[in-house]
């Protein structure tokens, strides 16, 4: 909301510059986007007046005017305004004069005809288009008859005032009119306000419950009130009252709709005014629009309304409630009599309302963040009395009540000591009374404790912690004693969890792969594949797209995207993990969802690529498989891991991918990408994992410790076994490495046949088992033991021949 700062000066005594005044306000109140005076960088702008003026000889559209700005000779200005008009008061642009953008005027010649400045629109001199009024929108712009020639324009037309921009939180609602920017300077400094006391001249001799009925939901609308103004005459504001609107980015429109929006400025309370005899039937209603019904607001959009819109109608809507109001009831210059609403609307349906529609207004932003309860009579008084004074409207002489909710004002039981202790501060009782007092709280004291009864324009305070974050603001937060917090002072380290994280990025890594970061909203259906446990979802009530709507319940998707973005763009080479949250809800009625750590990778292509003595290999089963074997093992869990074929995943190959144990706990999963969802994201043959950080952290590691390399040779043993087609290679190394003694430090299999010579049903497997003492030097009888050890009990186990 832009503030004037004169504005404030007519009810309070400020008597420091507006930029130390804003600055203030953002330590102490809200934050101030910006101090702004229009008419900083103009020059040489003056009043004149058109003394007389002619037609251009060459042309159909220009003048050739004579102004008189004050000087011993009037000046030649050229002007195509279509309103141009002698005798009248004018905006003019010397030569050198800046107007708007810098632009500088030089004398020049139009047509041939000497032109020795320039007659301005207000839009010229840096008024936003948005805000000049209709009938000055496409001309130049007349000042008051009492304007003096020569004189700068900028205190007539008001530019000559500081505007402070203030970015008000929706916390302070208060703050968005001028009288709750009052209340607060008035505690900041210490100062007394000077409150209009306005008296409402009832001249119509009618009554408004005579002219007007209502039947309002009290669920919408718990405070509303209608009053009547009779026999108005519409015309244009005064130009104070436009200066006003225009200075808090309004367009002045007409002295009635102008009387609204200057008393929402002033006490922050929307209000809305209806042609009384455009209304059908003597109704109103304040409901839930009906599915179908139709709307053309002020703003001339046509909109479909439905159940969940709120809407003022009589026989139709006639207003979206608290938003905008409708074009058939607008306020025009045929209007002779007025239906003033001021009311109270529910702050989350207007903001449904109004995101829905995409319309928001100065109204809904104050009905949204919530208005003085207290405030309503006070607000439809002055607006009464204006129109009576400006409009030589008749007020009647009651105000119909449809609704009307008494709040109580809230009270809230503090300490003093609890209020030092927080602020680390040693006030007085009657510093901190004070305090309170000047933000015009009522203040009783007992003993230590203070009960505090919070005035209800104040709808921000509710409890202690509030009372407190007062009396900081308004004792300075400057002020507050710095001191050092008391504690055990430790060396800062991460937590497992969160070197376990920093671990895995830098593994993985170091085997080829490259961090990515996705979203966390994504679709229902991708949020629904690649699922580690069932999950209800968490969808967005009010998602800005739709493909951002639900929390992701797997990482694997967003990786998807990311492969099928660089295929896009030729680069069929993919190597890409992620570590992220991914959210679970046990119940659909769950609120706040589980949030588990994930990490996850994929590749396409190939990791390595070709070169002169080496041709790229696509990615495969076993290559995916011993990343993650490399990654399990470096962060703890060599000689713990199985892999066990899972067919169950809808959206994994079903040949290709298993499930990860650990100690039989279930960890994730690793495997090619199903061809048809591959073919749905538009990605070559893709192979991934997705593993459950959480529970890699929870489930017990082996620390690692560093081993001196053994200065005594190691002994080799190849062994080929006959065996079943049903036993896996994870079965046999199992008892080779239970059975191998502690000299045994690695088995691997170079070869599996299964074809000429191998009887149907089996299959032949070589391994290499390497031995090694590193103590002393191993001979060759101990290991002959060893592989006999491991013979026997291959054989008992799986019935397995030596080959």
């Amino acid at each position: 909301m832009k503030v004037s700062y004169k504005w404030l000066k007519e009810y309070i005594d400020l008597d420091i510059p507006a930029k130390d005044l804003a600055e203030k306000i953002e330590r102490s109140s809200v934050e101030v986007d910006s101090v702004d005076k229009p008419s900083e960088g103009l020059k040489k702008i003056v009043v004149g007046q058109i003394l007389s003026l002619e037609d251009h000889p060459d042309s159909d559209h220009l003048h050739v005017c004579q102004i008189d700005v004050g000087e011993d000779e009037p000046i030649q200005i050229v002007c195509g305004a279509p309103n141009v008009e002698k005798g009248k008061k004018v905006i003019v642009a010397l030569s050198g004069a800046r107007i708007a953008d810098n632009i500088k005027i030089k004398k020049s010649k139009m047509r041939g005809i000497q032109s020795n400045g320039m007659l301005c629109a207000l839009d010229e001199i840096g008024f936003p288009k948005d805000v000049v009024p209709k009938e000055w929108a496409d001309g130049i712009y007349f000042l008051p008859d009492d304007a003096k020639n020569g004189d700068d324009v900028y205190s007539y037309i008001g530019m000559d005032d500081e505007l402070i921009d203030l970015d008000v939180t929706p916390n302070r609602g208060d703050m968005l009119s001028i009288y709750g920017t009052l209340h607060d300077l008035s505690a900041i400094y210490n100062k007394h306000v000077n409150y209009d006391d306005v008296t409402v001249k009832e001249t119509s001799g009618k009554k408004t419950s005579d002219q007007v009925n209502s039947d309002v939901d009290e669920n919408i609308a718990p405070i509303y009130k209608n009053r009547i103004v009779n026999n108005v005459n519409i015309k244009s504001s005064p130009l104070w009252l436009q200066i006003r609107l225009w200075n808090a980015g309004i367009k002045p429109i007409n002295n009635i709709i102008d009387i609204t929006n200057y008393v929402m400025l002033k006490f922050g309370q929307p209000m809305h005014a209806y042609d009384l005899d455009k209304l059908n039937g003597n109704k109103v209603t304040v409901r839930n629009a009906k599915k179908g019904e139709k709307i053309t607001t002020l703003g001339e959009d046509n909109l479909n309304l439905d159940e969940k819109d709120i809407i003022i109608a009589d026989d139709r809507p006639i207003a979206l409630a608290g938003v905008i109001g409708g074009l058939d009831t607008s306020i025009t210059k045929e209007t002779k009599n007025v239906l003033f609403e001021c009311a109270v609307f529910d702050p989350i349906k207007v903001r449904k309302m109004a995101r829905k529609h995409v319309i928001h207004t100065e109204a809904s932003q104050r009905f949204e963040r919530g208005v003085n309860h207290s405030g309503l009579d006070e607000a439809m008084e002055n607006a009464c009395q204006m129109s009576n004074e400006l409009a030589n409207g008749d007020v009647c002489d009651d105000i119909l009540d449809g609704t009307e909710y008494k709040i109580s004002p809230v009270v809230v039981e503090i300490t003093l000591t609890k209020i030092n202790h927080i602020l680390g501060t040693h006030l007085s009782y009657e510093q901190v009374q004070d305090i309170f007092e000047r933000l015009g709280f009522i203040v009783h004291r007992n003993d230590d404790s203070f009960s505090v009864t919070v005035p209800v324009r104040r709808g921000d305070i509710h409890i202690d912690a509030d009372l407190i974050e007062e009396v900081a603001r308004i004792y300075g937060y400057d002020n507050l004693p710095s001191t050092l917090p008391t504690t055990t002072m430790t060396t800062g380290k991460l937590q497992p969890k969160q070197q376990l994280m920093r671990d895995s990025r830098h593994i993985l890594e170091g085997l080829g792969l490259t961090h990515a970061i996705s979203y966390a909203l994504t679709t229902s259906e991708k949020a629904n594949m690649f699922m580690m446990q069932n999950s209800f979802e968490t969808n967005l009530s009010y998602p800005m797209t739709n493909d951002h709507e639900t929390l992701r319940m797997n990482l694997l998707t967003g990786l998807l995207d990311d492969i099928a973005y660089n295929k896009a763009r030729n680069v069929s080479d993919v190597a890409l993990y992620e570590q992220g949250r991914v959210f679970y809800k046990d119940t659909k009625d769950q609120v706040k969802p589980s949030e588990i750590e994930h990490i996850a990778g994929a590749i396409s292509g190939s990791l390595i690529s070709s070169n002169w003595d080496e041709n790229n290999k696509e990615v495969d089963f076993y290559q995916i498989k011993g990343i993650v074997n490399k990654y399990l093992e470096t962060i703890g869990f060599n000689g713990q891991i199985d892999y066990v074929s899972n067919a169950e995943y809808p959206e994994m190959h079903p040949g290709r991918t298993a499930d990860i144990m650990i100690h039989g706990h279930y960890v994730g999963f690793v495997g090619e990408v199903h061809p048809n969802i591959a073919k749905q994201f538009k990605i070559n043959d893709t192979y991934v994992f997705d593993l459950n950080l959480d529970s890699l952290n929870d489930l017990p590691k082996s620390d690692q410790s560093y081993e001196s390399i053994s200065k005594y040779p190691s002994i080799s043993r190849d062994i080929a076994l006959l065996v079943d087609d049903n036993i896996t290679n994870s079965d046999i190394v199992k008892v080779i490495e239970k059975r191998g003694g502690a000299f045994l430090k690695e088995v691997n299999i170079f070869d599996v046949y299964n074809g000429e010579h191998v009887p149907e049903g089996k299959k032949s497997m070589a391994y290499n088992l390497v031995f090694q003492n590193k103590r002393d030097t191993l001979v060759d009888d101990d290991v002959n033991k060893v592989m006999d050890k491991i013979q026997r009990n291959l054989e008992k186990e799986f019935d397995v021949e030596v080959r």
